[in-house]
Formats: structure tokens, C-alpha cells, sequence
């Protein structure tokens, strides 16, 4: 089964929208982690919108978890990864005006950069991972510049309609094959939730999905802990006892 990793973003929205103290996100992604989870993923804006530089520091200090910075390649943003002494690091496109992220890293365009953040950010210590469409010619370019993961976005799955959604998981399947085929390691992520998590989990090689608004948005009618656990009951039914 793959490991399932929070995103705590919306946590941190929450909060933001009233500038308050609470709720507070690392107290959230602690009690996540009591619930089951395996690790906790946070993306911190250029922008700020939710995510706060403190909230960085101060998850990392509260937990020896699996802690995945997700930023993008803006020099001030990686210079934060580079100090921030996170476990694993994804990086990620960003557009000021998006509500979420809209669509993958374009790793051909930003070639330069990559060949530039990633070995920088593997000598910290970090996993690497590329956030990134299904594409094949996508995951040729994450090989080489040398991530050793790639974080298969999911989202046009999750919003495909039920006539569209079987040639969606195909291309996520195809992906999948392609990348361990040529040495990367996969994860996913982007609109998965209980309704649409199994097919996913199920994909083979598949080592670790991150998810969060659909955690968040269940724990506030269901309580965070049955939100977790559900999840995780859901990715573990999908995958056959190896």
C-alpha cells in the first residue's frame, strides 16, 4: 500500500482567513500523524496565502516524521528549502493567480533551473521529487535532471468525468511504467478523496499519495481521526497483499 502523506494547506487557509492563532496546522498535522498518517506535506507560497514560513520551522522541529516541502523553483523559495533541513522537498509549478495548482511542472522548460535546484537540494539530504502531468516526454526530463522521484499529477483523473476517468487512470497507469522503467520512483497527488483514492492506490509501484483538502473538508463533518483512518482503509483494500 502507499504510504499516505497530509497535506496541511488547508489547515493553514483556515487560519488565514481570519488572521488567527488557530487552528493551528502543525497541531493538525500532529494529530494526523497519530491517526495513522505516514507523513505531512506543506507548501509554502511565494505569496504566503496559508502556509507561513514559521509553520515550516516549526512542524519540522515537533516531529521526526517524513516532512515534504513542496515550493517552487523561485530562488528566495529555494533558498528556504535549501535551510530548512526537510526530509523531502517537491517541487512545483506556481501561478499567483490559481486557487491550487493548476497543472505540472513544465521540467523541459525550466531545464535550467532544475539542473541547478535539484543537486542542491539532494546534497541537503532531501528526496527530490517533480511535480509533474503524466507525460512521457515529462518523465524523460525529470530523469534527466537528475530527481529521483516524480509526483504524478492526478487531477485531470479526479475531475474526469465517469466516461473519461478509465483512459485517465490508463494514463496514469502508462506513466507509472514508463518512470520506473527508467529508474524514477512515483507518487501522486491532486484531487484524490474517498470517493476516487482506490484505483490509484492500487497502481503498481506506486509508493506514496499526498492529499489533503478531501481529508480536511471530511474531518469537519466526520472528525479528523475517522477522515484519516477511512482513508487509509480505503488505499489498503485497493492493493492486494503482496
Amino acid at each position: 500500500m502507499p504510504r499516505l502523506h497530509v497535506n496541511i494547506d488547508h489547515i493553514a487557509t483556515l487560519r488565514q482567513a481570519r488572521r488567527e492563532a488557530f487552528p493551528d496546522p502543525v497541531a493538525w498535522g500532529l494529530r494526523c500523524l497519530e491517526a495513522g498518517a505516514h507523513g505531512l506535506t506543506l507548501h509554502l507560497r511565494k505569496d504566503r496565502r496559508h502556509i507561513q514560513d514559521a509553520d515550516v520551522t516549526r512542524m519540522l522541529e515537533s516531529t521526526d516524521a517524513l516532512v515534504n516541502l513542496e515550493c517552487s523553483l523561485d530562488s528566495e523559495m529555494i533558498g528556504i528549502a535549501l535551510e530548512s533541513g526537510a526530509g523531502a522537498f517537491c517541487l512545483v509549478p506556481e501561478n499567483r493567480s490559481e486557487v491550487t495548482t493548476e497543472g505540472g511542472l513544465d521540467v523541459i522548460a525550466e531545464q535550467a533551473r532544475l539542473l541547478e535546484a535539484v543537486p542542491a537540494l539532494t546534497e541537503r539530504g532531501g528526496l527530490v521529487s517533480l511535480f509533474v502531468d503524466p507525460d512521457l516526454a515529462q518523465l524523460d526530463g525529470a530523469r534527466e535532471v537528475g530527481a529521483p522521484f516524480v509526483e504524478l499529477h492526478t487531477g485531470p483523473y479526479a475531475n474526469a468525468t465517469d466516461r473519461e476517468r478509465e483512459a485517465e487512470l490508463e494514463r496514469l497507469l502508462r506513466a507509472t511504467e514508463h518512470a520506473t522503467s527508467i529508474g524514477l520512483r512515483v507518487n501522486a497527488g491532486h484531487g484524490l478523496d474517498h470517493g476516487n483514492v482506490a484505483p490509484v492506490a492500487a497502481l503498481p509501484h506506486m509508493e506514496e499519495l499526498n492529499i489533503g483538502f478531501a481529508l480536511v473538508a471530511r474531518a469537519v463533518t466526520h472528525g479528523l481521526e475517522e477522515s484519516i483512518t477511512s482513508m487509509l482503509s480505503l488505499m489498503n483494500e485497493a492493493c492486494p497483499p503482496q
